[in-house]
């Protein structure tokens, strides 16, 4: 299909050359007569889609270039000029093929994206192996991927274990190690393992298919300086008809009308930005980084302030317990953990899941369940366990203050962990803190923003000291703590009042307020996201904040290709106006040039499709087993 896409794209200019080639060679024939006929020939094959599109674009009150260069053919004809209408027409046939192919490889990132999707599913139905087309699979369905095929649905792993290339949706380089309750997006690759996945999202709902509807509006979204460019269009497309016009009745030369209608054409100008834009978003598609379309390019490209959400941007979202602190005579670790992880084992409090999970890694079973669990809202829990009273949290749960745990407890919150104290019938055994992971990443990403000038800002609803610790370590500007979610939207508007143009990042609900209000908001992990794919300005795809400082220098690179492009555009056409003007230029000299100005203007876009994306260290995905017993249970 491609391959006849494009001999349909040159068919044209092919043979309007051959026929050019054919008028040159009857000429040294000694047929005058003919080599004429086949030169208008020429001209006709060439001009005919031009003066269509002229036709169609008048009858839509549009004065465009097709009309410049059809008056100018048509002309040259009648004046007996066959020769530069032929040239005329056949160069700009050739000018728009090269356009039309360059912005199909620019488009190549959606190209891609369109090929990765899969086409087959094998479905386990009834205990047999079915082969279906990708979009058949039902909600629900237990889907097979072996090694080496293509992952047909999105959907969360119930058995095995693989390596999935997710460079199609993430842009990472680096398999992903995938187990039991894992995330699996449409479109990746396995590559090793045997993976039994349950299908939550299937044919248009996958990930993949949301993430190629996005490129494609944007990639067709017009940035403001393109729409500026469309009503410049419209007053210089009639300035030069009546430039032309002037001309011609002042010097009597048709042909200098005819020339300058030709060389007025602002071929280069039009494709000018298009063509950045296109490659521009497409390169940040390959790299994982989605962009909106061209407004919200050019506005990252402005931005001077990033605002930062803490929890799921700068750290992992997922506390951990750092310190087990023992204080009673007599007691150990083990002792301390085990009596936290049994208050904790039935409760909601929100630190519970690092404590039970680091009393797993010990292997300490909590045993049974407490016999009534209360929770404190921003205390902690009050648990009782066979006529045993366990309290776990602040200061303000014991039933008497504790000058040796409130020191800890200091130590560990200047610290920027979360401390709780460990309690037995009033007796304090123990403090444990919890923290959050700061990204690997997180400080890299900060300094290179820092390194482009941009300034950081925290947004968060943490504790100030817990925040001031975080910030420390990877080097923010400013810390604003305690907020709540309005707090956190007022502090962007805040920002914009002082001129600022501001970027939120963030990837909660608490965040939304503050996304939307920003000048550019940016979705932090967003593969899976619906919502995140669908209405964030920008969103990173793999869930590493390294990516927002390329997505903004990739931004900054688009604007000022379209810039450089504007420019060898309206310098070509004004340098080729004076020269026509002042002799010397002709029509097929002027359009020749005119056509290597366009060449000039796609190269220029095309350099945005080069450059190394930034990877962030990571372990090697370990080459895993064939899952025989699975497989087995398969094949039976």
């Amino acid at each position: 299909m491609s391959s006849l896409v494009r001999h349909r794209r040159w068919a044209v200019p092919t043979l309007a050359g051959a026929l050019i080639l054919a008028s040159f060679a009857t000429a040294r024939l000694g047929a005058p007569t003919a080599a004429d006929v086949l030169m208008v020939a020429a001209a006709v094959v060439a001009g005919a889609g031009i003066v269509r599109n002229a036709v169609r674009a008048l009858l839509a009150r549009v004065i465009g270039i097709d009309l410049l260069v059809s008056v100018a053919a048509i002309g040259a004809v009648v004046i007996g000029e066959h020769w530069e209408a032929a040239a005329v027409t056949s160069l700009f046939a050739v000018g728009h093929a090269l356009e039309d192919a360059t912005l199909t490889r620019t488009r190549s990132a959606l190209a891609e994206l369109v090929a990765v999707a899969p086409q087959v599913a094998v479905v386990l139905r009834d205990g047999e192996q079915v082969e279906v087309p990708a979009g058949a699979v039902g909600l629900g369905e237990t889907v097979l991927v072996k090694a080496g095929a293509s992952v047909p649905v999105d959907g969360e792993v119930l058995a095995g274990s693989g390596a999935l290339d997710e460079s199609s949706i993430t842009g990472e380089s680096v398999a992903v190690e995938k187990v039991a309750g894992d995330r699996v997006f449409a479109g990746t690759v396995s590559r090793g393992g045997l993976l039994q996945v349950r299908a939550t999202g299937v044919g248009a709902e996958t990930t993949l298919a949301r993430i190629i509807r996005r490129v494609e509006e944007a990639q067709d979204a017009k940035a403001p300086t393109q729409a500026f460019m469309d009503r410049f269009s419209r007053w210089y497309t009639p300035a030069i008809l009546v430039l032309a016009v002037v001309a011609g009745a002042v010097t009597g030369q048709v042909e200098l009308a005819l020339t300058l209608l030709v060389i007025g054409c602002p071929g280069a100008l039009v494709i000018s930005i298009p063509v950045a834009v296109v490659a521009g978003i497409g390169r940040g598609a390959r790299d994982g980084v989605l962009i909106k379309g061209g407004e919200h390019l050019e506005t990252a490209a402005r931005v001077d302030v990033v605002a930062l959400d803490k929890t799921g941007t700068l750290t992992r979202g997922r506390p951990r317990l750092t310190d087990v602190v023992v204080l009673a005579d007599r007691a150990d670790r083990a002792e301390v953990l085990t009596w936290a992880a049994r208050a904790e084992a039935a409760s909601e409090h929100p630190l519970a899941r690092p404590v039970l999970e680091a009393a797993a890694a010990e292997g300490i079973d909590p045993g049974a369940l407490p016999d009534d669990v209360v929770t404190v809202p921003g205390r902690g829990v009050v648990a009782h366990l066979g006529g045993r009273r366990v309290v776990v949290g602040t200061l303000a749960l014991l039933d008497a203050p504790d000058d040796g745990a409130a020191a800890h407890v200091e130590r560990l919150a200047a610290a920027g962990r979360t401390p709780m104290v460990v309690a037995v019938d009033g007796r304090v055994l123990g403090v444990l803190a919890v923290a959050d992971e700061v990204r690997a990443d997180a400080a890299h990403a900060v300094r290179r923003l820092h390194a482009a000038g941009v300034r950081t800002v925290m947004l968060t609803g943490d504790a100030e000291r817990v925040a001031a610790a975080v910030a420390a370590q990877v080097g923010v500007d400013d810390v604003r703590a305690g907020l709540l979610p309005e707090d956190k939207l007022d502090a962007v508007r805040e920002l914009q009042r002082a001129g600022h143009v501001v970027a939120m990042v963030g990837d909660g609900v608490n965040d939304a307020p503050a996304l939307a209000t920003a000048d550019v908001g940016v979705a932090m992990g967003a593969a899976g996201t619906a919502v995140a794919i669908e209405t964030a300005d920008v969103a990173l795809m793999a869930d590493h904040l390294e990516r927002l400082p390329h997505g903004l220098r990739l931004a900054a690179r688009t604007v000022r290709v379209m810039r450089q492009n504007i420019a060898i555009a309206l310098v070509t056409v004004g340098v080729l106006l004076a020269g026509v003007l002042l002799g010397g230029v002709t029509m097929a000299i002027g359009m020749l040039v005119h056509e290597a100005s366009v060449l000039v203007v796609i190269a220029n876009a095309m350099r945005l499709s080069r450059g190394d994306v930034p990877r962030v260290p990571q372990t090697p995905a370990l080459t895993h087993p064939r899952d025989r017993d699975l497989r087995a249970e398969i094949v039976s």
